[in-house]
């Protein structure tokens, strides 16, 4: 009988401790589609949704009949929401240029926010953001799929071990066949389509994951100058924006390349790293192609699996929470996200201008 109820007992303390671990959390808006994300944790029972401010009805009855949410979830403004619910942080799933409004509302309640990626569509958005996370002292942070790759960490941690030397060039590759040729939804290609809602086309929505892994990659340093090209290759499906970029970053002894576009023959997320005296790409979220300077061939090698804090957004954003981890110049932080806005303003004013364009210090 003892058995039985210290088994009872172990299993209930399981439970109550995992449901303490478990965020609780509000979404504003759900037009972004990596919003699909967060709702998949929510049906495995690893995020509780305690509310969801969305106006636009048909998004609001599309995720109610899909996720079963009661009607008491939705509410059509944040502030309302925050006025009856107290989440552990705010998840950003709106247009980018409604991110500050988002922090406008959560960052004078003390409540932290995440943003999918980038942080902002401008300097000044970007800016005033950073003052409020500052003033009312919460977390601030950006969300990327690829800082929960695998490769990607083991490829920075070989950087940072020298195991390939001094950085002398990053070619960072991002994209897919185009928005509408890969379906998503209408509400997400309304605003990712409009030049004020996203700020661009492909060169803010993939040109973001360059800037922010050389940033990274860089110890949070920003470069010297941007100089970038776009091309709208398909205007007649994106007359508004481009839909192909190439973004050149310098430093003082090394080059960033950042290539996005809409025009890939695939998806494609991938980083290459090229060292004094070796190289290191990052093929896939778990593949890594390697070579030394002495190796006449290149050796595929798979990435060890991420730290549970570094394995998700979730479990990354909960220890944040807990002070387990500090961003710092994290791939999420907010410092490697103000120099990531910066690097594609001055990318969107090269283009524009057709020269390079300086960074100031």
């Amino acid at each position: 009988m003892k058995k039985i109820l210290l088994f009872i007992l172990l299993i209930t303390s399981a439970a109550y401790s995992n449901a303490q671990t478990k965020l609780n959390v509000v979404l504003a808006g759900l037009s972004h589609d990596h919003v699909n994300l967060i709702m998949n944790s929510y049906a495995k029972g690893e995020v509780n949704i305690i509310a969801i401010a969305e106006q636009n009805p048909v998004l609001v009855e599309r995720f109610k009949k899909r996720f079963k949410f009661a009607d008491s979830i939705f509410y059509t403004d944040l502030k309302e929401a925050l006025k009856y619910k107290k989440p552990d942080v705010v998840l950003a799933f709106n247009a980018i240029n409604d991110h500050l409004a988002v922090v406008e509302v959560s960052a004078p309640l003390g409540i932290s926010v995440m943003v999918e990626k980038p942080l902002a569509v401008t300097v000044k958005q970007a800016e005033r953001m950073a003052e409020l996370a500052r003033l009312h002292k919460i977390h601030l942070l950006t969300n990327y799929e690829t800082t929960w790759y695998p490769s990607n960490q083991e490829a920075y941690t070989r950087v940072k071990d020298n195991t390939i030397g001094e950085i002398r060039k990053m070619v960072v590759h991002d994209g897919h066949r185009g928005p509408k040729e890969i379906g998503v939804s209408k509400e997400f290609l309304s605003w990712l389509t409009d030049p004020k809602q996203n700020g661009g086309g492909a060169i803010i929505d993939f040109g973001c994951y360059g800037a922010n892994l050389m940033t990274w990659l860089m110890n949070g340093e920003a470069p010297i100058s941007v100089t970038a090209i776009t091309k709208q290759i398909k205007k007649d499906v994106y007359p508004n924006v481009d839909d192909d970029a190439t973004i050149i970053l310098e430093y003082p002894k090394s080059t960033g390349i950042i290539e996005a576009s809409w025009n890939w023959p695939f998806n494609i997320k991938d980083m290459e790293i090229f060292g004094l005296t070796g190289y290191v790409q990052a093929v896939n979220s778990n593949t890594l192609r390697v070579k030394e300077n002495k190796s006449p061939d290149y050796k595929l090698a798979e990435a060890k699996p991420l730290a549970t804090a570094y394995s998700s957004h979730l479990d990354y954003l909960a220890a944040v929470l807990r002070n387990e981890i500090k961003p710092g110049n994290d791939l999420s932080s907010l410092e490697n996200n103000l120099i990531v806005v910066k690097i594609l303003e001055a990318a969107k004013r090269s283009a524009k201008e057709g020269k390079k364009v300086m960074l100031s210090k």
